[in-house]
């Protein structure tokens, strides 16, 4: 039976199609508009020239949204392609480096056609494992911005509040920091602030051990003596710093939020078992390792596989005399994080993971080399624990030596 060939240039608000065949033949050319009508003319469009769905080969350039989601139900082979990828394949076909949508969607029909074999099919990741990828996304996103406005209030303190700095800390997201320069966001406000006031704002912030000595403390360090803003500058910080005060509560609010979706969801997923019995991996950064890495069982076939998915495993270049083992620099940024957090975690849940973390120390690698190497090792035990379905055992994976 033919094949059928489909490069789609996926758009916003279009997208653009491309059918050839076996030996490269445009059958079909054809922009349609996103939504219901669009996804009804594709599968008209494809039906003219195939019979069975899965004789349907497709090219695009996500792996995400309604549209791959509909491909991916009809039945047809879906290969998501990176975009960096097929800007240099386009320059396979010519030099004159011109570029449309329309020849984007056949590039991606051609590339299909002739290497599919050196790309990756989207899986087939179930619903629940998606959700708990959308929430553990949207909160890992959410504690990044916390922490940009977060080095904003730290600055704009370090340039005319420096008392507050040294009364709260470097941790002024938490409640009880917010608490305070909601009270005193300026060294005037600071220094008239009681240690009744100071008591209050601690107490509804949740602060109940060392609540005296926590108080002295803070208020000792606003009512020190320090330099001065001019007034008017110092009114126009007393404004940045009451907006990013407001903005950090209402983050750490919906952070909360999200988080105990996140674990409502994540708790369910058959493989949170097994995930979070690895030692490092908590209910929030395991429910980010097992949304990143899918629970399609056929996605990886060997533990080599997804090591190099996660971006931990290194990559060789050699040429010649000359060869260098460097870090992967195409991947999955926030699987990197959460790996390397993974590591770093393992290191006082394991005794296993710390040798081997002070192996590739001893061995002169540098902290964040070990922690890769380390995260490298944790991602292979995963793999072989979901492969076998069993739980993590701390003799199986570091045996003795």
């Amino acid at each position: 039976m033919a094949v059928l060939f489909v490069g789609v240039d996926w758009g916003e608000r279009h997208h653009d199609l491309c059918l050839v065949d076996q030996d490269g033949g445009v059958l079909a050319t054809r922009r349609i508009t996103d939504g219901l009508a669009g996804v009804g003319a594709l599968h008209a469009l494809v039906a003219a020239h195939a019979q069975d769905p899965a004789q349907v080969v497709v090219g695009i350039e996500t792996d995400r949204g309604l549209l791959v989601g509909v491909l991916l139900a009809a039945g047809y082979q879906v290969y998501a392609v990176n975009p960096q990828v097929v800007s240099r394949y386009r320059g396979r076909h010519g030099s004159s480096r011109a570029k449309s949508d329309r020849g984007d969607a056949k590039v991606l029909a051609d590339l299909v056609r002739t290497d599919r074999h050196n790309h990756r099919q989207v899986a087939g990741d179930s619903s629940l494992v998606e959700a708990v990828k959308v929430l553990a996304r949207a909160h890992q996103s959410l504690i990044w911005a916390r922490q940009r406005h977060v080095n904003a209030l730290r600055s704009a303190l370090r340039d005319f509040y420096p008392g507050a700095l040294a009364a709260l800390g470097t941790h002024l997201a938490e409640p009880e920091a917010l608490a305070v320069l909601e009270l005193a966001p300026t060294p005037e406000q600071g220094r008239r602030l009681t240690r009744a006031a100071v008591r209050r704002a601690l107490v509804q912030a949740g602060r109940r051990r060392n609540l005296q000595g926590r108080v002295v403390a803070v208020h000792d360090a606003l009512a020190a003596p320090q330099l001065a803003a001019p007034e008017q500058l110092e009114a126009a910080y007393r404004e940045v710093v009451g907006a990013l005060v407001t903005v950090l509560g209402c983050l750490n609010v919906q952070v909360a939020a999200l988080e105990e979706q996140l674990t409502l969801r994540f708790a369910v997923h058959r493989d949170a078992g097994i995930v979070q019995s690895l030692p490092g991996l908590g209910v929030v950064l395991g429910a980010r390792v097992l949304a990143e890495f899918g629970d399609d069982p056929h996605r990886y076939a060997t533990a080599k596989g997804r090591k190099a998915f996660a971006g931990t495993a290194p990559v060789t270049r050699a040429s010649g005399l000359r060869t260098t083992v460097v870090a992967r620099a195409a991947c999955n940024q926030r699987l990197v994080d959460a790996c390397y957090l993974w590591a770093f975690a393992a290191l006082t849940a394991s005794p296993g993971a710390r040798r081997c973390y002070d192996a590739h120390r001893a061995r002169g690698a540098s902290h964040h080399q070990a922690l890769r190497a380390l995260g490298n090792r944790l991602v292979g035990i995963l793999h072989g624990c979901l492969a076998r379905r069993v739980t993590y055992q701390e003799q199986v994976a570091w045996p003795a030596a």
